[in-house]
């Protein structure tokens, strides 16, 4: 009896423990509490490796392919690398530029000269309409006297059954002489009129004609004296050939501002700009300082 009673107890004792353990303790089967053993937990790989991890892994490695796919970005080129690589079509707009103003300033000189004989001429007709073209032409905007022109003149010239084309720059020339031509005949008008009278009145008494007297005693003394006002205007003419670039003309500006939109980087607006106004100084200045050179040299003879 007593070991029937000892039983019964342990098989109670067994009944309360199974009774008495979690559901987490009881779902592994062999789970319960035993003296000293702590309660075994689920390995931490088994806990990661499901079915939402390997599809997370699928994605991953999915986005990865298409992300190599892609091609990496080239580095953009520096600022001075540019101005490099568009430095021989800036120097072939340049040189436009001063073709221009070669064309133009010999145009305005000839045409000059001969409006300085008028104003200095002996009939008051000639020497009253040569001022009036002279003052007007001085006084008026470059600008504008280059959209005159523009708009005036007509796109082509028929000459006895030919065509010949007036091309955009042939215009700018010819609106850009008529300043030159107007301040041209004033440097002619006042270096003959600062030759001394005595001049002419020993050229009178050498029985030359007035003709004579100009082209042989007075023009001759006048070269020096219109030689460094003629390079300054020269050299204003120069930096003033860029507004060829507002009626189309394809110079310097045109190429400068065609670079900058097929580049499409602001970083490269104050470079460039600047190298072109470099360019323009470095051809301009040198002509300044001669000029000051003739200047003193004329002046201390």
């Amino acid at each position: 009896m007593p070991i029937m009673n000892s039983n019964m107890a342990v098989l109670h004792v067994s009944a309360l423990q199974s009774v008495a353990k979690p559901e987490w303790a009881r779902a592994g089967g062999r789970l319960g509490y035993e003296a000293g053993q702590p309660v075994p937990v689920p390995a931490l790989g088994t806990a990661l490796l499901n079915a939402r991890t390997g599809i997370a892994f699928a994605c991953v490695f999915v986005a990865s392919l298409v992300a190599a796919q892609i091609p990496p970005a080239a580095p953009k080129p520096s600022v001075i690398a540019l101005l490099w690589k568009w430095t021989p079509l800036l120097a072939e707009g340049f040189l436009f530029n001063l073709l221009i103003s070669f064309c133009a300033m010999a145009v305005g000189t000839a045409a000059g000269v001969l409006m300085g004989f008028a104003r200095i001429s002996l009939h008051p007709t000639v020497r009253g309409s040569s001022w009036v073209v002279v003052q007007f032409f001085r006084n008026a905007p470059w600008l504008v006297l280059l959209f005159f022109v523009m708009f005036l003149m007509p796109f082509e010239v028929r000459l006895r059954g030919v065509t010949i084309p007036l091309p955009d720059w042939i215009k700018a020339t010819l609106g850009l002489a008529l300043p030159i031509m107007a301040n041209v005949a004033e440097i002619v008008r006042g270096a003959v009129q600062s030759i001394p009278t005595a001049q002419w009145e020993a050229a009178r008494s050498l029985a030359f004609s007035r003709r004579q007297t100009l082209w042989k005693i007075i023009l001759p003394q006048c070269v020096k004296r219109m030689l460094p006002p003629w390079m300054n205007w020269y050299a204003i003419l120069t930096m003033a050939t860029t507004v060829a670039s507002i009626v189309g003309v394809s110079e310097v500006m045109t190429v400068t501002n065609r670079i900058t939109n097929a580049e499409g980087r602001t970083d490269l607006l104050i470079p460039i700009y600047s190298y072109v106004l470099l360019a323009f100084f470095a051809y301009c200045y040198p002509i300044a300082r001669w000029t000051r050179r003739l200047e003193a040299r004329y002046a201390e003879r």
